[in-house]
């Protein structure tokens, strides 16, 4: 199993390198492209509620740690900050991610495992599983 890990500025225009990443890995994981396209899906849409959802501007950063092995993928998403100073230019979303909204639909549908909680910080997290 190899391990990596990102801390990502919580800028929305890192999400193209998070694209290409999380892509690169998947293929190595020995997804195909297909799947590998729905595992990139999923993970930038939890790092988009990781980053924004709930706050009143988007996290100054969170992380990404990958765990990888031969047909399995296991991503976590977490909000590394206790800070959500950079600036939206829409309204805040009430009580986010949920279990219920669009974006949580999507990953439960791409992923084979999806749950979110509080890490022992409180920082709010994302952990999403696929298997070949």
């Amino acid at each position: 199993m190899d391990n990596l890990k990102f801390t990502i500025p919580g800028k929305p225009e890192y999400m193209t390198m998070i694209r290409l990443a999380t892509s690169s890995i998947a293929a190595q994981a020995g997804f195909d492209v297909e799947q590998a396209e729905d595992i990139k899906i999923a993970v930038v849409e939890a790092c988009k509620n990781i980053s924004c959802h709930g706050n009143e501007g988007y996290s100054e950063r969170y992380e990404i740690e990958y765990t990888v092995g031969q047909g399995s993928f296991s991503v976590k998403v977490i909000d590394g900050c206790d800070k959500h100073t950079l600036e939206k230019m829409s309204q805040q979303c009430q009580n986010c991610p949920q279990e219920g909204d669009l974006g949580m639909i999507l990953l439960h549908s791409l992923m084979n495992q999806v749950s979110i909680g509080k890490d022992e910080s409180g920082h709010k997290y994302i952990e999403m599983v696929k298997s070949i």
